[in-house]
C-alpha cells in the first residue's frame, strides 16, 4: 500500500512527532511504500512559546520526508493534495491541534475534487481535543473528522468524545510505546527494603502546563516526607513565574531543583536515574507515554486515575494511585512510598514496556483502518463493521459526503461551506484567520 503520513517529524520535537516517526518506520518495514509530508512551518510562534525545533533527533529520521506545508502557505495545502489523490492509496492525517484545521480542510478538499477513485483517510488524534479549549476547536475539529473516512483514538474517551463529532467509524489502538531511548530496561541501582539506594527525589518530567497539576504535586510535596527532593525538568506552557512563587510560599526552595527548557533526549537517562519514582499528578488527560519512559529506567509511577493511568499503573503493584486535584491524597502516597520496603518492592515489580507487542498490535488496527476492515465503530451514526469500502475506492455514500459541501480545492478551508451540523460557522473561520494574520 502506498501511504503518506501528513503530520510532525524532525526536526519538530515531542511525543507526536516521535510516534509520526515511528509509525513510518514500521508501516515501511512491513513492506508498504511510506511517506511522510510535515510541515517547515508548523504554526505561530504565539501558539507555541516554546522550543518547536531541534537539531538533534530525538530518534532516527524516516528518510523519505518532505515539508511542503507551512500555516502561512494555503497554496501549499491544495497543491499537497492534489498531490497525494494521484500518488497514494491512503493518507494518515495526524491531528495535533484544531489550529491546523484549515490546513488539513484544504488538503480533504483537494483529495475529493474530480471523479474516480480517491485515497482513503485516516484522521489520528492523540487528542480529539485540546486539554485547554478555545470556543473554535470543536467545529474546526468537527469539519475535519466528519470529512475523513475513518478516525483512530488511543482510549475509549477520546472515541466516545470523536463518536459525537463526526459520523464516521471510530476505532481505539493502544498508544504504541514511542521513546525517547532505546527500547530497553535501563538499571537505576538497587534499593533494598530498609531503604538503601533510596535517593530521595522525585521526578516530574515533560511539558509544564495546566492539567499536568504541578502545582497540586508541590502542595503535596510540602506535606509529604521531610527530606525528599523533585526535579521539575520541562518547558512551562504558561507562567513559570507563578510556580516559582509557590515554590517559595510552599518554602520548597531548597528541595525543588527546577530545570524550565527544553529537554534533550540525551540527558533523559541521568533524570531518571537521579530519581526513585515519576510522578504524573495529572488533573486530565488521555494516555501518557511517560509511564512506559519509566518502566524502561525502571522506575515505579505515582499517578492520578485519569486517562489511561488508572489502567497502565497498578495500584500496590508498579506504582501508586490516587484521585486527581488531591494534594492530601497525593501527599499520604508520597508518605507510603517511602515507608520501609514499598518503594524497594515497587521497584522489584516494573516490568519493560511490551514495546514489540503494542506497535503489532497498533499496526493491526491501523492498516485494518486503511482498508476499510474496521472491526468496531463507536459512532452511532457510522456505517456497520466492514462495510468501507477498500483503500483507493470512493467513499461509501453517506459517509463523508454527508457532512456538508466540501468547499471546492482552492477555496481557504477555514472559509466553511455548509450551514450543517460539523461545518465551521462564517464567524468562527473570521476569528481564527484574524488570529492568524496577527501572528504574520
Amino acid at each position: 500500500m502506498r501511504v503518506a503520513i501528513v503530520g510532525p517529524t524532525h526536526p519538530y520535537k515531542g511525543g507526536i512527532a516521535q510516534h509520526t516517526t515511528e509509525l513510518a518506520h514500521r508501516l515501511a518495514a512491513l513492506g508498504h511504500e511510506v511517506v511522510i509530508e510535515s510541515w517547515s512551518d508548523q504554526y505561530p510562534a504565539r501558539l507555541y512559546p516554546g522550543v518547536q525545533r531541534v537539531s538533534e533527533p530525538e530518534m532516527e529520521p524516516y528518510a523519505p520526508t518532505r515539508y511542503p506545508l507551512s500555516w502561512r502557505r494555503p497554496d501549499g495545502w491544495v497543491r499537497l493534495g492534489r498531490r497525494l489523490r494521484r500518488t497514494v492509496d491512503a493518507v494518515v492525517l495526524v491531528v495535533v491541534t484544531p489550529v491546523q484545521a484549515p490546513a488539513y480542510l484544504s488538503i480533504l478538499s483537494a483529495l475529493r475534487a474530480g471523479r474516480g477513485a480517491r485515497p482513503r483517510v485516516l484522521a489520528l488524534c492523540h487528542n480529539v481535543l485540546p486539554h485547554e479549549r478555545r470556543a473554535v476547536d470543536e467545529p474546526l475539529t468537527r469539519a475535519v473528522l466528519r470529512r475523513v473516512d475513518a478516525v483512530l483514538v488511543h482510549t475509549p474517551a477520546q472515541a466516545e468524545l470523536a463518536g459525537r463529532l463526526t459520523p464516521v467509524p471510530v476505532t481505539v489502538a493502544e498508544m504504541a510505546p514511542h521513546l525517547w531511548t532505546a527500547p530497553s530496561m535501563t538499571t537505576t541501582g538497587a534499593v533494598d527494603a530498609d531503604g538503601a539506594g533510596t535517593r530521595r527525589r522525585l521526578l516530574f518530567f515533560g511539558l509544564v502546563r495546566p492539567y499536568k497539576g504541578l502545582d497540586v504535586l508541590l502542595r503535596a510535596l510540602a506535606r509529604g516526607p521531610a527530606e525528599v527532593g523533585l526535579t521539575v525538568a520541562g518547558e512551562f506552557w504558561g507562567d513559570e513565574a507563578a510556580t516559582v512563587s509557590l515554590i517559595d510560599e510552599l518554602g520548597l526552595r531548597a528541595r525543588v531543583d527546577l530545570r524550565a527548557g527544553y529537554v534533550a533526549a540525551a540527558d533523559v537517562p541521568a533524570l531518571f536515574a537521579a530519581a526513585d519514582a515519576l510522578v504524573l499528578p495529572y488533573r486530565a488527560g488521555t494516555a501518557s507515554q511517560n509511564v512506559d519512559l519509566a518502566r524502561l529506567h525502571g522506575l515505579p509511577v505515582v499517578a492520578t486515575t485519569v486517562g489511561t493511568l488508572a489502567t497502565s499503573v497498578r495500584d500496590g503493584v508498579d506504582g501508586l494511585l490516587v484521585p486527581p486535584d488531591d494534594a492530601a491524597a497525593l501527599a499520604a502516597a508520597l508518605r507510603r512510598l517511602y515507608e520501609p520496603g514499598v518503594l524497594a518492592d515497587l521497584r522489584a515489580k516494573v516490568a519493560p514496556p511490551d514495546v514489540h507487542g503494542t506497535w503489532q498490535r497498533y499496526l493491526d488496527v491501523t492498516l485494518a483502518a486503511l482498508a476499510g476492515r474496521l472491526a468496531v465503530s463507536t459512532s452511532a451514526n457510522s456505517e456497520p463493521a466492514g462495510t468501507a469500502a477498500p483503500a483507493g475506492t470512493a467513499a461509501p455514500a453517506g459517509m463523508a459526503e454527508s457532512a456538508g459541501t466540501v468547499a471546492p480545492a482552492g477555496t481557504p478551508a477555514s472559509a466553511g461551506t455548509a450551514g450543517s451540523a460539523g461545518t465551521v460557522s462564517t464567524s468562527e473561520a473570521s476569528q481564527y484567520q484574524r488570529e492568524r494574520k496577527a501572528d504574520r
